[in-house]
């Protein structure tokens, strides 16, 4: 059924046929943020549990992240000989694998095993989101596709202040009884044994995890999505004609260096607030994605009503750099704008140069669903392809926080490590210029 993209603009007019649809994948990209935002205390959590370093923390993000550059292909092929919802079905299952394999990872606080339930974790949301985002992309107008992506997106981010808080409360509730000071006073028994009870605490919520997903698999693999129509089976040549689409890579470039700097403001918060003597650290990520929700919700009123989607992706771009510099700049004992913007916090002793990273959740909302109707303009039947190669762009979540760790490890100062922010909105301030634009590789 086509409607007026006016009507599909205002999700209260939304065609009655695309309701359902759109609820069940909201439901789903309610699941990917809560998933997901549970790194940003899984990194903190971990680092206790395992006696980690920087480096070797941050490699929570590079096997989750990596798993969609290595499984984005196998996805799109997967899509290819079945359909959407028997993927989004099969990543289901998938997932339920990996939150199983939290359970011996626990018992054993085994580090290796936990990165094998992650990038096990990792593969199913590959698949889940390479059916889910072309998805929701095709299932109205192109010029409101930012839109509906904003809808998906406040789902997903409200997981992600949900998902922080419910583990901070399930897993730290005592957190002084593990605070380094407490630890230092124990005996190498005693500290392993309190160690290890903080460990066991995981192996409930991830048993309910894998149930829960299992169900879910079940129930998508009989849920009434309509049919998108697949586009054709793309040959050799034609795979590699789609590197003739500057808009496309250029995109994929441009995720690359969003998705680097989301999970940067979402996943190291937590690490960088304790170290700033935030006691509740676990909770810090629900700050970056509450910002977030403000993002996309200011997306949905405000395109295409009163900016494009290019200008809301120029403005992300700049006011990611400017944050930015607030957090490398600002003095790490300024409290004075935390305390206009956070007055209802008990403690307004919180940094602003913490602030500024939550804030970068407000940057980065509208980047994700600007970039990808611009990136997958006129790409026809290899939209499918170009889906994937986007989602092979998520590798950056796994690349780039890993880089910031070893900055902060062997520089020492977790605050300059910063620094590589401002690569990240200054490519996507390109995109958001001239790269979207681009429809040859030649002048």
């Amino acid at each position: 059924m086509t409607t007026k993209s006016s009507l599909i603009a205002q999700p209260q007019y939304i065609a009655r046929s695309q309701l359902l649809p759109m609820v069940i994948i909201g439901g789903l990209f309610f699941l990917f943020g809560f998933i997901t935002w549970l790194n940003g205390s899984l990194i903190p959590f971990l680092q206790m549990v395992c006696d980690l370093n920087h480096i070797e923390a941050y490699m929570v993000t590079l096997v989750f992240y990596i798993a969609y550059t290595v499984m984005a292909l196998p996805s799109a092929k997967i899509l290819q000989a079945f359909s959407y919802k028997h993927g989004m079905s099969f990543g289901l299952a998938i997932m339920a694998l990996g939150a199983l394999l939290f359970i011996p990872a626990a018992q054993t606080q085994a580090y290796w095993l936990f990165l094998v339930a992650l990038f096990t974790l990792g593969s199913g949301l590959t698949l889940l989101q390479t059916a889910a985002n072309p998805y929701i992309v095709l299932l109205g107008s192109k010029d409101t596709a930012a839109v509906r992506i904003s809808i998906m997106g406040i789902l997903n981010k409200s997981a992600g202040v949900v998902a922080p808080l419910l583990f901070s409360a399930i897993v730290f509730s005592d957190i002084a009884n593990f605070s380094p000071e407490a630890l230092a006073q124990l005996s190498d028994l005693q500290k392993q044994l309190q160690l290890q009870e903080l460990a066991n605490r995981l192996i409930s919520p991830y048993m309910a995890m894998a149930i829960s997903l299992a169900i879910l698999a079940a129930l998508i693999m009989f849920a009434p999505l309509p049919d998108i129509e697949q586009p054709q089976a793309i040959s050799s040549s034609e795979e590699q004609s789609i590197l003739q689409f500057p808009n496309l890579i250029l995109g994929v470039i441009a995720l690359f260096f969003y998705i680097g700097a989301e999970v940067i403001a979402g996943d190291t918060i937590g690490l960088y607030g304790k170290e700033q003597g935030i006691l509740q650290f676990a909770e810090l990520t629900s700050y970056t994605m509450g910002f977030m929700v403000l993002g996309y919700v200011l997306g949905i009123v405000l395109i295409p009503r009163f900016f494009t989607q290019q200008q809301a992706l120029l403005f992300s771009a700049l006011s990611g750099c400017v944050f930015s510099l607030g957090i490398i700049f600002v003095d790490t004992q300024q409290t004075a704008l935390s305390n206009i913007l956070l007055f209802w916090l008990a403690d307004n002793s919180f940094p602003d140069t913490v602030l500024f990273v939550a804030l970068l959740g407000l940057s980065n909302a509208l980047v994700w669903p600007t970039i990808w109707p611009m990136a997958l303009a006129n790409l026809g039947s290899k939209t499918q392809t170009g889906a994937a190669l986007l989602i092979m762009g998520i590798s950056g979540g796994a690349l780039l926080p890993l880089v910031y760790g070893v900055f902060a490890e062997f520089t020492g100062n977790a605050q300059q490590a910063y620094l590589l922010l401002l690569t990240c909105y200054g490519f996507i301030l390109y995109y958001a210029l001239i790269g979207h634009k681009l429809t040859s590789w030649r002048k």
